[in-house]
């Protein structure tokens, strides 16, 4: 049973909250893999290309969050899935079909294949086990890329989505795999867009629709708790 309560954080209040025993069973380790998204240095590091963005992530601690989810995930053989976004230094394959890209042409980071800007950003630890999915095009980590032949292959149900931005990447991987059938799970405080008060918004008005929204703390006490 879902029941509607009141929550000291601001980005559930009044949203439906899974009970333990939901959440618990949804995140079953054997089934379930951590995606991180865009969390690389050339994004939330202190050199990004987009500094706002960058600050929000850690300034709101989502950053933190992120890294506390992906060692909980090392430690409970939860999969983790790093989703880096590239562009070639001649800009090959990339989209020019909307603003946001041309944008990114002439921002003074540019996320080069092999550069720090690629690299997945402290305090984020990345283990041997962990996949590494890089793209080239799009606004999605999963539409067009590895990521859906990687959960099918690794029997993956559910989906953990963390990472940046609330703005884009966050919503196309949320809706791309509810739409290729898998059940998401939100960390609404290991997420992170601009303005900062935009991302509860997307959250309570469309994340919460089609996604299970919860907390760092309660995937935590789930990973950790022992099963039979």
């Amino acid at each position: 049973m879902v029941v509607t309560l009141p929550h000291p954080d601001p980005r559930r209040q009044g949203e439906a909250v899974p009970s333990y025993e939901q959440l618990r069973e949804l995140l079953d380790p054997a089934t379930t893999v951590l995606l991180t998204i865009e969390c690389q240095q050339g994004v939330v590091g202190p050199g990004s290309a987009l500094p706002e963005l960058a600050e929000e992530a850690r300034s709101s601690g989502a950053l933190a969050q992120v890294a506390r989810l992906v060692g909980a995930a090392h430690e409970s053989g939860v999969q983790v899935i790093h989703a880096v976004a590239e562009r070639r230094p001649d800009g090959r394959g990339a989209n020019r079909n909307a603003r946001l890209f041309r944008a990114a042409e002439r921002l003074p980071v540019r996320q080069l294949p092999g550069t720090a800007a690629v690299r997945v950003a402290a305090p984020i630890e990345v283990a041997e086990e962990d996949l590494v999915v890089r793209r080239l095009h799009g606004l999605s980590p999963i539409a067009g890329t590895d990521v859906d032949a990687l959960l099918r292959n690794l029997g993956c149900r559910t989906l953990v989505v963390t990472g940046v931005s609330a703005n884009v990447a966050v919503p196309n991987a949320v809706f791309d795999a509810v739409n290729r059938g898998y059940t998401v799970v939100v960390p609404a405080d290991a997420i992170a867009g601009v303005p900062a008060d935009y991302t509860p918004a997307m959250i309570r008005n469309t994340l919460a629709l089609v996604a299970t929204v919860t907390t760092t703390e309660d995937v935590l006490a789930c990973l950790a708790s022992p099963r039979r």
